[in-house]
């Protein structure tokens, strides 16, 4: 019941997390553009391309994310090694974009990105794998007379 809960809780959360990081760069990005910003010389038009495709690659890749949660919670089961991988992964970005938020936004978005990394670390280990017996424990296997 618990993971199940924990894993439709994380993919909500991702869920509106891609959406709030796709607006936050179409914003950036628009503001690249409009203003023709241009750091070290670089060409505006590149920069403003470039937030908008990480924008929308950072926003994939956590609906993806937020997809195999579901699955994982729909099904009741751990995820698969590549499903696993990348909800890894996602922790990692989210103890990255935690240590970039606390010094450009503030504790409240340091806050935020912390939960969303331990529903993450929590629905991977409640979802550990159940291995069951080992299957070369002589005392599990019958003996045959």
């Amino acid at each position: 019941m618990l993971r199940r809960l924990v894993a439709g809780l994380g993919a909500a959360v991702l869920v509106v997390e891609a959406a709030v990081l796709v607006v936050v760069h179409v914003v950036l990005g628009r503001t690249t553009h409009n203003q023709s910003m241009s750091i070290a010389g670089m060409d505006p038009d590149l920069m403003s391309a470039a937030t908008y495709g990480l924008g929308a690659g950072t926003g994939l890749f956590l609906l993806l994310c937020a997809v195999l949660l579901a699955l994982a919670g729909l099904r009741d089961r751990p995820p698969g090694r590549f499903a696993r991988a990348l909800l890894i992964a996602a922790a990692v970005l989210h103890v990255l974009l935690g240590a970039l938020s606390v010094g450009l936004v503030g504790w409240g978005a340091f806050t935020a990105t912390m939960l969303i990394f331990c529903l993450l670390v929590l629905s991977l280990t409640l979802y550990g794998r159940d291995l069951g017996p080992d299957p070369r424990d002589k005392r599990l296997t019958p003996t045959s007379p």
